[in-house]
């Protein structure tokens, strides 16, 4: 690992919030994201911000080399090996001085009080680990897009305080994590390198007896721009085999009966009403069909995290005799 900028603007303040950006491959959005970072209008002087690169093979880290030296905060940037999240997100945490980890994703867009707002809560929180804000009902470049962005704002209405939202992950973009709480914890799994690593690690910091909030900010991310039918089956495809990884190392409770198809009809029906509550919009009805796609496409990842596990037994047991 190496760090390729380090900035000190403000060497004699200790930050209040340390901004976590960890990226691979975002050139098309890394500036929309840095320009929300630098556009908050918390205390520059009581901010920080570690970039990690985990392995970007685009034009990712020089983007941000040639950003850095405009933002008017204290700055570091690495660039590693890819790793995954897991292990990305622990070089955050060790860097980080601050009370708390604000986690910016390389395509998300935070409205400018949303860091000042976060910590205020926070702070009125002493026994919150973990809070995020919700998912803009806001209309993408396409219908797919608005799709996703209603699917996962409905997905996140639960309270995560309750033994049902235990398989349930707020995600990280956008959560601000109290550093004492990792520390209690011992920071993210380093063997989760895709999808996952989130709910983990929640579920130690619930675990611990902090309480996990949702507060009424929104964001904004990657749903707002345009999704094909085919970068919805890549993702979900993916998700589905590194949750069934998560469920080998039995250190998250995840509800796999959740991926089955027929049960994304009732959930996509079920979100459906909620959202159109909330927006009144008839396009929420079309949910339930992009959930039948989406589990598809989890439950294939599912089969071939299974397949491939057990023909890695099945190798081992040969060699071993």
């Amino acid at each position: 690992m190496k760090i390729m900028i380090e900035t000190q603007r403000h060497p004699l303040m200790r930050p209040k919030i340390t901004i976590g950006v960890c990226v691979r491959n975002c050139e098309d959005y890394i500036n929309d994201a840095i320009d929300s970072i630098s556009g908050q209008d918390f205390p520059n002087g009581l901010s920080e911000v570690v970039f990690v690169d985990d392995g970007s093979e685009d034009k990712t880290l020089s983007i941000i080399q040639n950003q850095v030296p405009e933002m008017d905060m204290n700055v570091r940037v690495f660039h590693q090996k890819w790793k995954g999240l897991g292990a990305a997100r622990n070089v955050v945490v060790k860097c980080a001085t601050a009370e708390y980890i604000l986690w910016h994703d390389g395509d998300m867009v935070l409205p400018k009080d949303y860091v000042r707002k976060q910590v205020e809560f926070m702070e009125q929180h002493q026994n919150v680990g973990i809070a995020k804000g919700k998912q803009a009902l806001e209309k993408g470049e396409n219908t797919l897009a608005t799709l996703e962005t209603y699917a996962r704002a409905a997905s996140r209405m639960v309270d995560y305080n309750s033994d049902k939202a235990r398989s349930k992950s707020l995600g990280t973009g956008g959560c601000i994590y109290r550093v004492e709480a990792l520390s209690q914890v011992g920071g993210f799994d380093e063997t989760i390198t895709g999808y996952g690593e989130d709910l983990e690690i929640e579920n130690r910091i619930r675990n611990a007896g902090w309480g996990l909030r949702t507060t009424d900010l929104q964001f904004r991310d990657y749903e707002r721009r345009r999704v094909s039918w085919k970068d919805l089956w890549r993702r979900y495809l993916k998700r589905g085999y590194d949750l069934h990884q998560c469920t080998l190392r039995k250190t998250a409770i995840i509800n796999l009966y959740g991926f089955l198809p027929p049960v994304a009809v009732f959930v996509g029906l079920f979100h459906s009403v909620k959202i159109y509550r909330l927006t009144r919009k008839s396009l929420v009805f079309l949910l339930p069909i992009q959930y039948v796609f989406k589990m598809t496409a989890c439950c294939v990842g599912l089969m071939r995290s299974y397949l491939d596990t057990r023909r890695t037994s099945m190798q081992k047991s040969v060699v071993q005799c």
